[in-house]
């Protein structure tokens, strides 16, 4: 499944450049794109509606603008793609659950898909998830299963899986997720491109299905993903910026770093938990930062061994009942196999009022221990997960279902965390480092992501 036109291949930010001057059309592009997606999407099964002719009518006006020689945005003409819980006006969103399978056409954009269509991005095509986003592999009884295009007998992961598969085969070269618990992270890592779930409240949620709300409202935010780490850090300058509608969002834009800033960041690392290969992929990207960075010292916050059991507390804590009820009250009286493991799976942490004060505290507790971890250094690496993407169906397996602590840590504390590629198993498939950073300092994150990839080459294409 190598991608067949060059320009596929291409970061975003590359392919704007290209259109716009002229080496390309956007109506070349967006094409060539849609073309490809029918090729590759037969065996990945990653896209539930493609944007084709709107995609294509995009296009024309991104061309018709350029002849005109009015202003440009920095992705104009150029196609994106976006998880199937973010709103598209004109389209349904179903979140992958049976109760909205057969939902109203959205009335207006999600925020962040408005502010990238306003940077001249064209959506062409809505990708797939698990049931109302409750998995780390992408399933569901409306659309069905996605495939990892590395490897079709694994899973992409989840709740992104359809929008890192598409990005890895080349059918979009950007998009957007979201990340409750690694969903934006676990699927780039498995998928090997790079993705970044920023800080709790940096990226306005708004019109986001399920929304924004309740106590699990500090655990997730929407994430941009991408095969190159370039085009992450461009859409965090679209994107960043709060809406006036979601009250968490800050007012605060984004400035990449100056590389020549690599010089001053302490950096920490750790392979707790991981198979050998993963862990020597993380080790050799500590390693190869010695020659950039200030300092590296192998250091684990104290507080990493809490991070699952407090996750699932929060998520668990009246036994999923809340969750059920929100099911029931959609319509969705059908719920897959992974989404009920997921429910299975909170009834242990169920309490009551007492407890869940408790549970509260032990929150607080473990956000400022982070903090604190944090002090002597600017950055942490780790894996993204214990080892590479799993086979279909063995994410719900007790020691497989721990093993995504790793990107839960960052949804607990709120602090950032991008995933890239820096190596392969010995079957090919990809292994990514975990880079976390203090709190809004996504530049950072970035940065030193973006210096892996030139060391270790980051996304490379799937043959299959």
């Amino acid at each position: 499944m190598v991608c067949m036109e060059p320009t596929l291949e291409a970061s975003a930010v590359e392919q704007a450049r290209r259109v716009r001057d002229g080496s390309i059309s956007s109506v070349e592009l967006v094409g060539a794109h849609l073309r490809h997606i029918e090729r590759v999407d037969t065996a990945i099964h990653a896209v539930v509606e493609p944007l084709a002719e709107r995609a294509l009518a995009a296009a024309r006006e991104a061309d018709d603008a350029l002849a005109r020689g009015g202003p440009l945005g920095p992705f104009h003409g150029v196609p994106f793609s976006i998880k199937d819980s973010l709103e598209v006006s004109g389209t349904r969103c179903t979140a992958g659950t049976a109760g909205r399978a057969c939902a109203q056409p959205s009335a207006a954009d999600a925020t962040l898909v408005a502010r990238l269509r306003q940077a001249g991005g064209i959506p062409i095509a809505k990708t797939n998830l698990p049931d109302l986003l409750f998995a780390f592999e992408t399933d569901n009884l409306i659309f069905g299963r996605t495939k990892n295009p590395y490897s079709l007998e694994r899973t992409p992961g989840g709740s992104s899986g359809g929008e890192a598969a598409l990005i890895a085969a080349c059918g979009s070269p950007m998009g957007l997720g979201s990340d409750c618990a690694g969903s934006v992270r676990l699927p780039a890592a498995f998928c090997g491109i790079a993705g970044l779930k920023p800080t709790s409240g940096r990226l306005p949620r708004t019109r986001h299905f399920p929304p924004a709300g309740g106590w699990i409202e500090a655990l997730w935010q929407i994430g941009p993903m991408a095969r190159r780490v370039e085009d992450l850090s461009a859409m965090m300058q679209v994107l960043a910026g709060s809406d006036g509608e979601d009250p968490t969002a800050v007012d605060l834009g984004f400035t990449p770093l100056d590389s020549r800033r690599l010089s001053e960041l302490r950096v920490a690392f750790f392979t707790d938990d991981a198979v050998p290969e993963v862990a020597a992929v993380v080790r050799s990207a500590a390693q190869a930062l010695s020659g950039t960075v200030r300092s590296i010292e192998e250091s684990r916050p104290g507080c990493f061994g809490e991070t699952y059991d407090l996750e699932m507390k929060l998520l668990g804590a009246d036994g999923g009942d809340a969750l059920r009820s929100y099911l029931h009250d959609l319509g969705s009286t059908r719920l897959h196999p992974l989404l009920s493991a997921w429910l299975k799976k909170l009834e242990a942490y169920r309490t009551d009022l007492a407890g869940f004060q408790a549970y509260w505290n032990e929150w607080t507790d473990y956000r400022l221990r982070m903090c604190e971890f944090f002090r002597p250094y600017d950055v942490l690496l780790c894996p993204a997960y214990p080892q590479p993407a799993l086979p279909h169906g063995a994410s719900t397996l007790d020691a497989n279902f721990r093993g995504f602590r790793a990107t839960m840590a960052f949804n607990l504390s709120g602090l950032p965390a991008a995933v890239v590629r820096c190596g392969a198993s010995g079957d090919g498939l990809p292994i990514a480092v975990q880079v976390a950073s203090r709190a809004w300092r996504e530049d950072v994150a970035l940065a030193v992501s973006a210096r892996l990839e030139e060391i270790f080459g980051g996304w490379q294409a799937p043959a299959i």
